[in-house]
This record gives structure tokens, C-alpha cells and sequence, in this order.
């Protein structure tokens, strides 16, 4: 990708989420920043991950994740899943979740989250897989500003 192509596209703004995960005792998160609404009737998102990442086959396993959104302000969850956790390790060992309706972990500190049913994986040939979900259930956690991330600015705000 030229430069000029890759700096118009790091220029479209978006949140940053932490997605989540948990099936059979299991919990895993990942940081993800392509997250739109796809659809109001029934409510719909959708999620570009990376591949590889151990979230992956607890989504396939539940069928479901959940979306929690990070406050601009919250440093320690932006630092703690800058990294994919290793495979089997529990990141939420130390913070305060409740479980969603799906079995996914949902972070007490968020600003808000979204709980899914995942009801479509699209396998692109790309470095990014596609994640649909059907949202089930959703609400404001705290008040905070959500953080927004460009890639043209290395902007993580």
C-alpha cells in the first residue's frame, strides 16, 4: 500500500473496545479498533480482528462475545491488553467483571458494553477475520469519554 493510500485510511477515525470472550472456564480480550453497527433491526455489529489471537476459539466455542468501551482516560486497560494475553492465561484474574447473558466477561470499568451472539464469521484473506453479532443486550456502565484511535496520528485519545 503507497503511503498516501495507507495515511488517507489511518485518518478514518474509530473506538477503541475491548472484545471478550469465555466459554467452559475459560476468559480471554483483545483490544479491537474496527467496530461498526451493521444493522438496527434486528441491532448488529460487526468486528475486524487480527487472526491468530486466543479470543478466536472461544468465540467459536460460546458463539457470543461482548464489546466492552474503554474510557479515554483509562491507561491501565489500554496498557494491560496493548498485548494478546498467552493462550489458557485469564487477563481479568485482577479486574472486576460481571458475566453477560452470552458467558463473556464484561468489565465493571467500562463505559459501556455490548453483548452478542456471533452469528456470522467471514474468513477474509486477509490478516483480519470478521466477526457479526447480534446484540442481545447492552447499557452505560460509567460516564467517561470513550477513546478513539487513528492510525495517521498514532492518536489514541
Amino acid at each position: 500500500m503507497n503511503g498516501e493510500l495507507s495515511r488517507v485510511l489511518g485518518q478514518i477515525p474509530s473506538g477503541i473496545f475491548l472484545l471478550t470472550s469465555g466459554y467452559d472456564g475459560k476468559r480471554s480480550g483483545v483490544l479491537v479498533h474496527w467496530v461498526q453497527q451493521c444493522s438496527t433491526n434486528p441491532p448488529m455489529v460487526i468486528v475486524a480482528m487480527a487472526k491468530g489471537l486466543p479470543v478466536e476459539p472461544l468465540i467459536r466455542d460460546s458463539r457470543a462475545f461482548a464489546l466492552c468501551r474503554i474510557a479515554e482516560d483509562d491507561r491501565l486497560l489500554l496498557r494491560k491488553f496493548a498485548q494478546s494475553p498467552n493462550a489458557g492465561d485469564d487477563p481479568f484474574e485482577t479486574l472486576p467483571t460481571i458475566e453477560g447473558p452470552s458467558g463473556s466477561p464484561i468489565l465493571k470499568r467500562a463505559v459501556a458494553y455490548l453483548d452478542c451472539e456471533l452469528v456470522r464469521h467471514i474468513d477474509l484473506e486477509t490478516d483480519h477475520a470478521l466477526y457479526v453479532g447480534k446484540v442481545q443486550q447492552g447499557g452505560v456502565l460509567n460516564e467517561g469519554r470513550p477513546a478513539m484511535y487513528m492510525r495517521d496520528s498514532g492518536l489514541v485519545a
